[in-house]
């Protein structure tokens, strides 16, 4: 029997983004500080690595077990596992003796929306 949790899909057009698209309106101080927060931690190569093993990984979801080899140590994955956490980019569950992560989709909709404007 498996354990495994099926996560909803999220609508993008439905989800509070962090701030609106940057070509909307100038953003509030607060709304600077949290978006920057996420893309500071996207900005380390060894983080988005383990962001994009996350979000790509099967099911949408990825043992610690299964993205750890990406030329670090293991406490340095640990460490930038925790940062994408802190900004909101990864949720965690354990199970057991492993952790497993999550992309937080209301997040990634929110900062695809930032950035939409110049996608066309």
């Amino acid at each position: 029997m498996s354990n495994a949790n099926v996560l909803p899909l999220v609508d993008p057009a439905t989800v509070a983004p962090c701030c609106p698209p940057l070509t909307e309106r100038p953003l509030t101080a607060e709304e600077s500080e949290r978006t920057a927060a996420m893309f500071k931690a996207l900005g380390d190569p060894v983080r988005l690595r383990l962001f994009s093993l996350v979000a790509s990984h099967e099911g949408g979801e990825a043992c610690v077990c299964d993205i750890s080899d990406v030329g670090v140590s293991q406490p340095t994955v640990s460490h930038h596992l925790k940062k994408l956490k802190q900004a909101g980019l990864l949720t965690s569950e354990r199970r057991g003796t492993w952790v497993y992560y999550r992309v937080e989709p209301s997040v990634m909709a929110a900062m695809g929306r930032t950035l939409a404007a110049w996608a066309t």
